[in-house]
């Protein structure tokens, strides 16, 4: 363990920016045990299997572990039954890991205050589910439970979160819903992109054999590209519908509830235009990035992590102007904003980036400034501060003890 560290992190079942934060967490404190209450290793990333994690009751429950969010209701209890051993616990959290209790000190990295319990309608979607009728009982199920345990989470919620002895934010829209929900001045430290560019890659077999061809055969138009889990707030059936009326190809990598109403979507064009690929790993999704013409990011997100994954590639972004695509899209530098999340708005601004000269070396230079070097030494500083406190106490503790038997 790092100078007496501990990590924690939701849940580790799914692939997403804040489980790539988790790993970066664990390679700046290497050794350090990291607290969750479930893991699947199918459905996360190999590498965090390298990791000591510490699981809860709840991982005993295979169902669970396949579909945490049918943990909701009992995920707060499960975090407050699972104590943690260190001076200093470092919680990477989106909406229980911040309640962990046993350390000394608890530092936060935030990346959304829980999306449920605040953005109940993105998070759920605001319309009603037009997919399967299984989709639409889970959505019916999802809202109903919400209505009924989100009084007692937020109180839990806000609870947990006053405990932290610092608060850091991974954007300024982050920053500010801290601010909101618990009254919390937070530190900004952006997270750096944590998938390189530099590594093996090959084409997902989820491709299929020509349209693999035609990119590898130097397809100049190349593909859109929309990387994002499969919920109602990612706004992906909104990207799909803009491809089809633009006649451009369009590739989706990611998995979610969402999935069999999107893949009705695609099914209305062309064979082939729309692919859903379903989880990649990082060598496919090298690929992907290395052969797309442009990233569609559309959802609501706190962090916009995607445009700094695709201009480590040098490619460009057309992005929502909102939510964390603030903090890492620049007009012109790397990529165009559009203001409404309709096809027809996605669309125009699809068409503006690909007829855009982008040069390369200012893309890649924007994503210089969010490097891992700056991310891992400003969190060294944070929790070691932390650390210093816990043994200055315990010092001094211990020299007023010495001082009274004397």
């Amino acid at each position: 363990m790092t100078d007496g560290v501990v990590l924690a992190h939701d849940y580790a079942t799914q692939r997403g920016g804040a489980e790539r934060v988790a790993l970066l967490l664990a390679q700046v404190f290497p050794g350090s045990p990291m607290y969750t209450t479930l893991y699947d290793a199918d459905g996360t990333f190999p590498e965090l299997a390298s990791v000591p994690l510490r699981t809860g009751v709840l991982d005993r429950v295979g169902v669970l572990r396949r579909h945490h969010r049918l943990a909701l209701p009992v995920l707060a209890a499960a975090v407050d039954r699972q104590r943690v051993e260190g001076d200093v616990l470092l919680a990477s959290s989106t909406g229980w890991a911040h309640g962990y209790r046993g350390a000394a000190r608890t530092v936060v990295y935030c990346h959304a205050p829980a999306r449920w319990l605040y953005q109940t309608d993105r998070y759920l979607g605001s319309h009603a589910p037009a997919g399967s009728t299984v989709d639409r009982v889970r959505a019916s199920a999802a809202r109903a439970a919400l209505a009924t345990l989100a009084p007692r989470l937020r109180e839990w919620d806000r609870r947990a979160a006053a405990r932290a002895d610092v608060y850091l934010a991974n954007s300024t829209v982050t920053r500010d819903a801290v601010r909101a929900a618990y009254g919390i001045e937070a530190e900004v430290l952006a997270p750096p992109p944590a998938l390189s560019p530099d590594g093996p890659e090959h084409a997902p077999r989820a491709l299929g054999a020509d349209a693999r061809g035609g990119a590898e055969d130097g397809d100049a138009a190349g593909h859109l590209l929309c990387v994002a889990r499969l919920l109602p707030y990612k706004n992906v059936d909104v990207v799909i519908e803009a491809a089809l009326r633009a006649g451009r190809r369009l590739v989706v990598v990611g998995d979610g509830p969402d999935r069999s109403r999107l893949a009705g979507l695609a099914a209305r064009g062309r064979p082939g235009q729309v692919r859903l690929v379903g989880r990649v790993d990082d060598a496919e999704l090298r690929w992907l990035y290395r052969h797309a013409a442009l990233l569609v990011a559309a959802s609501y997100e706190d962090y916009g992590l995607t445009p700094l994954e695709a201009g480590a590639f040098g490619k460009p972004v057309a992005a929502l102007r909102a939510g964390g695509y603030l903090d890492t899209v620049v007009p012109g530098v790397n990529g165009v904003f559009f203001h409404d999340v309709t096809a027809d708005g996605v669309a125009a601004a699809v068409e503006s980036a690909l007829a855009t000269s982008w040069d390369e070396g200012t893309v890649l230079g924007h994503v210089d400034r969010f490097g891992t070097a700056r991310f891992a030494e400003r969190l060294r500083q944070v929790v070691g501060a932390q650390v210093d406190l816990v043994r200055g106490r315990a010092t001094a503790a211990a020299a007023t003890e010495g001082a009274g038997v004397r």
